[in-house]
């Protein structure tokens, strides 16, 4: 009888931002797979997680996903990572996969359960949905993402200006993603819609390590890449 894989949401930061629902899949799994970085450090929802769980008692299984554009290395880490999980699958054990905020938001998970599809169809594969970093942003802003009529948008910033710009002009409220590497071009489009006011940064949000930023004190800040903008017109 095979095991079942759960996509498993553990939320933006703080663990008791954690639902029901995930917390007794943690302690009812056997098996805990979780990303792991090349250098040996956990993964941001391995430390979510981290006071719901006893590690003598799970079997804990660290998945390497190399921060690499080779499509050649991310075929062979991914597929290595996929027969991992299904060889618990195969001997009957459950696998929570943890992935922070949503599993099909933005998520490690998302290529992992297509290839899992695909490699072995006969999978059984349940998601658990998880709280935002767009709505624990929110929530520590006490600003709404859409209300009424409002359009919202969550977009992957990148290194283009009139893009950027035009996803502002575009909708309401917008949740930039990703922003640490475009900083600086983000500040020059607000600064040009006259906008700095409306837009604040959040770093690792709801987490002991949460910082919030205004937009003025963002100059020569290196910003961490669990950083996301909200802008709301």
């Amino acid at each position: 009888m095979l095991g079942r894989l759960y996509g498993l949401g553990v939320g933006p930061g703080d663990p008791e931002l954690i639902t029901v629902k995930a917390a007794r899949i943690l302690q009812e799994s056997s098996v805990i797979a979780f990303p792991k970085k090349r250098d040996g450090h956990n993964s941001y929802a391995y430390y979510i997680v981290d006071t719901y769980i006893d590690q003598e008692e799970k079997e804990m299984l660290g998945l390497i996903f190399p921060m690499t554009k080779d499509p050649e290395e991310l075929n062979q880490k991914w597929s290595h990572s996929v027969e991992q999980i299904w060889e618990k699958l195969a001997a009957g054990k459950d696998v929570a996969f943890v992935t922070e905020g949503d599993p099909l938001l933005f998520s490690t998970f998302i290529f992992m359960m297509n290839l899992m599809r695909d490699r072995h169809p006969e999978a059984v594969i349940e998601i658990v949905p998880g709280i935002t970093s767009m709505g624990g942003a929110a929530a520590r802003l006490g600003i709404p993402l859409a209300d009424g009529e409002d359009h919202v948008a969550i977009i992957p910033a990148c290194d283009d200006y009139d893009t950027m710009k035009k996803a502002i002009n575009d909708h309401d409220c917008i949740v930039f993603i990703k922003v640490a590497k475009v900083k600086d071009l983000m500040l020059q489009v607000l600064k040009d819609l006259n906008l700095l006011d409306r837009a604040y940064v959040v770093t690792k949000v709801t987490s002991e390590d949460e910082i919030i930023w205004k937009t003025n004190e963002l100059a020569g800040v290196e910003l961490e890449y669990l950083s996301l903008m909200v802008v709301r017109k």
